[in-house]
């Protein structure tokens, strides 16, 4: 309930007389101030209006009874306060009389304290006097331990040189005993001085139990021979071994004994650590174990097992690893504890010991057949069921766990290795095989012919037979290398086949300065050079389709350049095929379209018996150069024959001459047109012949109407718009009767008119030659008309 201004006022008045009588507080004179002051404030706002003071008892009654339950309220709080603080008055008392008797009888403790000191300094007296008695009984009761432990020692030393480790080692922990005892009397036990050991003591209980050092160290000698020979005592005696094993697990239970004293804070003694422990035997019996394995590697050296003998001596590895693995999962795995896991171990210990072996390997210089051993036997063999693939070995063997034998960037490097070292080595062969081929080439006597007729050398046997041996090699190992090879091969051969062209050039070189030095054979030979180069593309294109799409660490792309240079080859070659057909039809052209010829010669004969004769010879060559020799011969004779007019040896003088030497042109495209058919397999001629220009030419030479010359010129620039006003006009001048103005004519309409080449026609005017003019000095026709 909220109180008035006027309740607030009396309950202060009365808080100040109940609890502070006769005294006066500046804080109650003030909060009696503020009751009043808002009592009066609060009945100035209730009674000023009239109406209201009618109920003025009613408020009054109402204030009376509300004050009176607030007096009430305050007296029991108050009242409880007053309880409380009694009773803790009570307790005070009672502790303050608590703490006078417990004074009292401190102060009796102290005076009955000081009166016992000098009984203190007796009982001192006493407590050294039984220290001592302590020491000289441990003294007394050690001796006959002491008298003997040189003859233990003795005895024990007989015993581990004799092998009986079982008994030594009993003697031992016997002796192992007695000094941990005299060391513990000494420094005292537990509940006595608890002092280390002073250095001089330490130094004689060192000393007198000197032997038990050496004792462990022959023990522990004799142990490691016995756990080091351990593949042959098993298939012999295993007893000494398993006595060995248990050694070492008893000490390892003792080392675990000590360590768990040591660990433990709340024991009764706080003994130190005995000397030499722990000893950790079980760790340093795999260690041991280990360096059994890799002694088995340390044999190999760098001069045994170079070229076929690292072969050899990865597969005596094998089996020797396999056999050993075979003798401890049978055997010795029966002679341990199932917790040593000893054929796991084992396997480990061999792979890491590999490892490392391989690593000492593969820094070596090795050649190809050493490098695809190695890779062979560490990517197939290792991982097959000759080997860790064993059924039997999967239970034991984790091969993620294990990791590679040699790292991924490691074999990347070793196959970089492999093709640079089969790289030096095809380099070599090719180049012996280039030599041979040049040596080939001076022999008096036919180039070989194949089953199929045509010629061909050793070359590209010995090529291709190299470079699929290679690949085929290669793929034994993995894809990659394999593609990385053939890489390599063609990488070669691009450079042979540089080389190869540059002695085919050197060869035609040599026939032209001298023609008679064995020129019997010189076209057979390049003709030989030019089914070789066929026989290389061969290869080369099926090596290509055995390349996958992986791209290699050294070769980024397939090289494309030994197709390249293979054209190159072909094509040097078969221009030299030509020029030497030019130059046995030299003799034979020179005659050709002059009044002589005109008269009584019977040249294209005699130039068909030689197109005949190289014809026959072009048969040994292997398709397609076989076509595109016959049909660059054709070429080269409508040229040639063309190039004779042109160098205008015969100038028509009258109508009867221009149709006799037309008649003549038409007559030898004939005879030339029937001897290429006749040369050709299926009896038929190429629409695109180039013969076909020869009766063209010998139209415009017999047209009788000088006039018609720009509508015969306009067919001709249509059939071949390559040909040139060069040209046209020596055509005119060998007609004879061409006035100027129509000579003008002619030779505007072919400089208005230019038209393109049509697609896949091929240009054979740019290839005939127009003689210089007698005068150099006169300005063209065309311009002076």
């Amino acid at each position: 309930a909220v109180c008035c201004p006027a309740q607030l006022s009396d309950c202060f008045l009365w808080a100040a007389d109940v609890l502070v009588p006769g005294e006066e507080w500046p804080e109650l004179e003030r909060a009696e101030g503020l009751a009043r002051g808002a009592a009066l404030k609060w009945a100035s706002g209730v009674f000023c209006r009239p109406e209201n003071l009618e109920r003025l008892g009613h408020y009054r009654k109402r204030e009376s009874q509300r004050t009176t339950s607030i007096n009430s309220r305050l007296k029991s709080v108050v009242q409880s306060y007053l309880e409380g603080v009694d009773w803790g008055l009570g307790q005070l008392r009672e502790a303050r009389a608590e703490l006078r008797e417990a004074s009292h009888a401190m102060h009796k403790v102290r005076l009955e304290c000081s009166q016992n000191a000098e009984g203190i300094l007796t009982l001192e007296t006493l407590r050294e006097i039984s220290t001592n008695h302590c020491q000289l009984l441990a003294a007394v009761s050690n001796l006959p331990r002491l008298y003997s432990v040189r003859n233990m020692v003795l005895e024990t030393e007989r015993l581990v040189e004799s092998r009986r480790l079982l008994e030594a080692h009993a003697r031992l922990m016997e002796l192992e005993r007695w000094q941990d005892e005299v060391l513990l009397q000494l420094r005292g036990f537990g509940g006595s001085s608890g002092t280390a050991l002073s250095p001089e003591d330490d130094e004689l209980v060192q000393n007198y139990f000197s032997g038990v050092g050496r004792l462990v160290e022959a023990l522990a000698k004799e142990l490691w021979a016995v756990v080091s020979s351990g593949l042959t005592l098993s298939l012999q005696n295993p007893t000494p071994f398993v006595s060995a094993v248990r050694i070492v697990e008893r000490e390892e239970t003792l080392d675990q004994i000590f360590l768990e004293e040591r660990r433990s804070v709340s024991g009764t003694h706080n003994r130190p650590m005995p000397p030499g422990r722990p000893r950790c035997w079980r760790e340093r019996f795999f260690k041991v174990l280990e360096e059994t394995v890799a002694a088995r590697f340390r044999s190999a050296s760098y001069l045994h097992t170079r070229g076929p003998g690292l072969a050899g001596h990865l597969s005596a590895l094998q089996h020797s690893i396999m056999s050993d693995l075979s003798t401890v999962r049978n055997l010795l795995e029966q002679c341990v504890p199932p917790h040593y896991q000893l054929t796991k171990a084992y396997l480990h210990a061999c792979h890491r010991c590999l490892q490392t072996h391989l690593s000492q390997i593969i820094g070596w210089e090795l050649q190809s057949g050493e490098i695809f051993a190695v890779l062979n036997w560490v990517l197939h063999i290792y991982n097959s069921s000759e080997m860790m693939g064993d059924p039997a070995l999967a239970a034991y063997l984790d091969l993620e766990e294990l990791g590679p034998l040699i790292s991924q960037e490691g074999l990347e490097q070793l196959q970089n290795k492999y093709v640079q070292s089969v790289r030096k080595s095809v380099s070599e062969w090719m180049q012996k095989a280039l030599e041979v081929e040049l040596t080939d080439w001076q022999r008096d006597q036919e180039p070989d012919i194949d089953h199929e007729g045509c010629y061909h050398t050793s070359l590209p046997t010995i090529i291709t037979q190299m470079l699929e041996e290679n690949a085929r090699v290669a793929l034994m190992i993995s894809e990659t290398l394999r593609d990385q090879t053939i890489q390599m091969g063609l990488y070669e051969m691009e450079n042979l086949l540089s080389r190869f062209r540059d002695a085919i050039v050197e060869f035609g070189k040599e026939h032209r300065k001298d023609p008679t030095a064995n020129s019997k054979f010189y076209l057979h030979y390049l003709l030989a050079c030019i089914s070789n180069c066929i026989i290389l593309k061969m290869s080369t294109e099926s090596l290509h389709q055995q390349v996958g799409s992986r791209v290699s660490v050294r070769f980024s792309r397939i090289p494309p350049g030994s197709l390249v240079a293979l054209d190159r080859a072909v094509k040097k070659a078969c221009r030299l095929v030509m020029d030497q057909l030019l130059l046995d039809l030299q003799p034979h052209l020179q005659g050709l379209l002059s009044r002589t010829w005109l008269a009584q010669g019977d040249v294209i004969s005699k130039v068909c018996g030689v197109l005949e004769h190289h014809c026959e010879l072009y048969s040994r060559v292997r398709s397609p150069c076989r076509q595109r020799l016959q049909e660059e011969s054709q070429r080269l004779t409508v040229v040639e024959y063309v190039r004779a007019l042109m160098q205008k040896k015969l100038i028509c003088r009258n109508e009867e001459e221009r149709q006799q030497l037309a008649q003549k042109m038409v007559q030898d495209a004939q005879q030339l047109r029937e001897h290429f058919q006749s040369t050709e397999v299926d009896g038929t001629v190429n629409e695109a012949n180039p013969t076909a220009l020869i009766p063209v030419l010998a139209d415009l030479i017999k047209l009788k109407d000088p006039g018609l010359l720009t509508l015969e010129v306009s067919g001709l620039i249509a059939k071949y718009p390559d040909i040139s006003e060069e040209h046209v006009s020596v055509l005119l001048d060998v007609r004879g009767d061409v006035p100027r103005d129509i000579r003008g004519t002619v030779l505007c309409l072919l400089e208005q008119s230019a038209p393109p080449l049509p697609p896949g026609y091929r240009p054979i005017f740019p290839d005939i030659l127009v003689p210089p003019s007698s005068m150099p000095f006169c300005l063209p026709t065309a311009k002076c008309a």
